[in-house]
């Protein structure tokens, strides 16, 4: 063997002055920063996630940006590329903002409209196209809701408005009545029609009794496409309003609260970093792990440990826990005294002390079952006559 091998096989590669490997060292770092860098990971993750563009598709039904059936994307992505602006709210104080001549405000539903709302489009600039809100429509305009068409059949325009006769005939359930010098079109049994033009304080309001000829499952349907894209699209912007119920507008503040001005998964975000925050308290936080046995520097006699804890429970005025482990040891050395098995019962120990030693067996079992002292002295007087007893058993 060469002077090199001996170098190489009594200095380890990688050891280092404390007889630690670069390996060890490496794994110790490891085990220590693994939550952490976990826990980091997370973060980063979810900022990542945060700071990416919110989805360009939802499942709200009549949303312009919804693209399954109930949706209404289609009519939305045509009007944008024949030049219209359609501006997409849920938040009222928004279509405040827009108003001015030369915009177009559809609301589509009413169930989230309130008294507010309602009074405060029968007061907008805007050209109105109200969509199956017949209450909101009377309110607004005096247009009524009427019984709505039974069957699928085409519907005739049969009116002297320029958008309906392009259209030419629609299908709809629409249920709208035009009050006199209201424009009404497309007829149904009775009185019924499925749109109705009005003009109210100067400015145009026109009303489709059903959203269905709006959405994408019926939008290539007869001239349903023809008729939504000329009402929706007379103006360069559309406001595109559908009501919700988390709209805190109520006419006489403002909704810039807190809580909308803030993008949409600001709450999944919050609720995202509340959950680190309890792994993290939960990670750091007292825990109890496997017991690990050390060899103690210097040995503890056993005498010197049975004063120690005697001290303890001295101080704790632990009276009761002393008296258990005094007439525990009596009571496990009498029996194995007299060849009594370790689970043998309290009677069988009580009886067979009371013929070793002579005594009363009610005697016996006041001494080494009895309730326990209060008091230093007692604990000394009970220590003293468990060992008078121990002294008078012997082997039978």
């Amino acid at each position: 063997m060469s002077t090199t091998d001996v170098h190489a096989g009594s200095h380890p590669a990688g050891v280092v002055g404390d007889g630690t490997t670069t390996r060890s060292r490496a794994a110790g770092r490891w085990r220590r920063l693994r939550v952490p860098l976990a826990l980091v990971a997370a973060l980063l993750v979810i900022g990542l996630l945060a700071a990416l563009p919110e989805p360009r598709t939802s499942t709200t039904p009549l949303a312009p940006d919804n693209p399954g059936p109930t949706g209404a994307r289609a009519v939305a992505q045509i009007l944008g590329r024949h030049g219209v602006d359609v501006q997409y709210t849920r938040r009222f104080a928004d279509v405040v903002a827009a108003d001015a001549p030369g915009v177009t405000v559809a609301v589509l539903g009413e169930s989230a409209l309130g008294d507010a709302q309602v009074d405060a489009l029968r007061g907008l600039g805007a050209d109105l196209v109200l969509v199956g809100t017949p209450w909101t429509a009377e309110q607004v305009a005096g247009i009524r809701g009427g019984f709505g068409a039974t069957s699928d059949a085409p519907r005739p325009a049969r009116c002297d408005d320029p958008d309906a006769r392009a259209a030419g005939t629609v299908v709809s359930t629409g249920a709208l009545v035009a009050a006199p010098g209201q424009v009404g079109c497309f007829p149904s049994a009775g009185a019924s029609v499925a749109y109705v033009v009005a003009q109210v304080d100067g400015h145009r309001v026109a009303a489709l009794g059903s959203a269905d000829l709006l959405t994408n499952d019926h939008l290539q349907t007869a001239g349903n496409a023809a008729l939504a894209l000329r009402v929706l699209g007379r103006g360069e912007r559309l406001v595109w309003y559908l009501p919700s119920w988390d709209d805190p507008w109520d006419g006489t503040a403002s909704d810039e609260t807190l809580a909308s001005t803030m993008p949409p998964w600001t709450g999944p975000l919050l609720w995202m970093l509340a959950l680190v925050v309890v792994v993290a308290g939960v990670w750091r936080g007292r825990r109890f792990g496997r017991l690990v046995v050390e060899p103690l520097p210097v040995v503890v006699r056993a005498g010197e440990t049975t004063r120690g804890r005697g001290r303890l429970y001295r101080r704790g005025r632990a009276h009761g826990h002393a008296a258990a482990a005094l007439r525990a040891a009596t009571a496990s050395r009498c029996a194995a005294r007299l060849g009594l098995p370790r689970s043998a019962a309290a009677p069988d120990v009580i009886d067979a002390v009371a013929r070793a030693t002579g005594r009363d067996a009610a005697g016996v079992e006041e001494l080494l079952y009895g309730p326990p002292p209060t008091t230093d002295s007692a604990l000394a007087q009970l220590a003293g006559r468990l060992d008078t007893l121990e002294s008078e058993v012997h082997r039978s």
